[in-house]
């Protein structure tokens, strides 16, 4: 009896430590993804392709038994990311990309080899099937350019529903500005562009 317990307890720390190294792995590979000291020196919508890449590494941490939620924590805390409301912010959008993915069937074999390119995968389920998987932002680039590479502000979305949207505001583009003024994504000249904005 005693014998088996200390092979339960070997067994429990190599499992432990290979799921911890596969964390480590997947957090090297996103946190230079979603590093907002490399996001700043971006061009015009320069985050985009990174947001479909750690979509895919997400997607495949996954399938490799690694929980994408405690990857995606690791990862940002590796890039300094250790204000809460900021880290939430991110964390939620990035985790909501995934799930946005999985629900329009763009995990597939195919999605997934265009994701790890940066390129937009085919959306295979719902109305907008055939559509490219884009980058929409949130509140809109063309309001506040300071979020143009802000990775909470970054939204997977079929191409013709982002094409839609034009420059709009909405209700839910002033709640995300508050949460993101809050956690110190947005300055206050910004917040308050959102809040003032009319949409055409």
């Amino acid at each position: 009896m005693e014998r088996l317990g200390t092979v339960l307890v070997w067994l429990l720390v190599t499992a432990t430590l290979a799921a911890a190294g596969n964390v480590e792995y997947y957090t090297q590979r996103i946190a230079p993804l979603v590093d907002p000291a490399k996001l700043a020196t971006l061009g015009t919508r320069g985050a985009n392709p990174r947001v479909q890449k750690y979509v895919y590494w997400l997607e495949i941490a996954r399938r490799d038994n690694t929980d994408p939620g405690t990857v995606v924590d690791a990862a940002l805390r590796s890039v300094g990311m250790n204000n809460a409301p900021t880290a939430e912010r991110t964390n939620a959008a990035m985790l909501r990309n995934l799930t946005i993915a999985e629900r329009l069937g763009c995990l597939n074999a195919a999605g997934l080899e265009e994701m790890k390119r940066g390129k937009s995968p085919t959306v295979l389920r719902g109305p907008y099937s055939g559509d490219l998987l884009s980058v929409d932002h949130i509140i809109p680039r063309a309001v506040v350019p300071e979020l143009d590479n802000v990775i909470a502000n970054l939204e997977l979305m079929p191409l013709r529903m982002n094409e839609s949207k034009n420059a709009k505001i909405g209700q839910r583009q002033q709640d995300l500005a508050k949460k993101l003024y809050k956690a110190g994504l947005l300055g206050e000249q910004g917040y308050q562009t959102v809040h003032r904005y009319r949409s055409p």
